[in-house]
């Protein structure tokens, strides 16, 4: 007849081999490629680098949308200087949230490569 002990091993022992064929089964196959090794270069039809022409269009981007963020701080700004201290306005409100938008659409075009 069984021990306590002996039986309680037993069962702990399955349960860990079911751990660990699940843990088996579910893992994921490791990637062969190193984190080293830069990812292919890919051409657009005329020659230049995918990666190279996305990267201008996305400076040329962050151009244009900080320089929307610094005419719509000159409005906010001019709006606080004309108004009480204690006033603001619901368009500079609206302005305000706009410039979050835009700096999270840079932070996020920068943060890409």
């Amino acid at each position: 007849m069984p021990t306590l002990t002996s039986c309680i091993t037993s069962q702990f022992s399955k349960r860990c081999a079911i751990a660990l064929c699940a843990a088996t089964l579910f893992a994921q196959p490791p990637d062969n490629r190193r984190p080293s090794d830069p990812e292919p270069d890919v051409r657009l039809p005329n020659g230049k680098s995918q990666k190279e022409e996305m990267l201008k269009t996305d400076y040329d981007e962050n151009l244009r949308d900080l320089e929307k963020i610094r005419k719509l701080t000159e409005g906010v700004e001019a709006d606080l200087r004309k108004n009480d201290r204690h006033v603001l306005s619901l368009k500079a409100l609206k302005d305000l949230d706009e410039i979050e938008k835009i700096a999270r659409r840079v932070r996020n075009r920068m943060r890409r490569y």
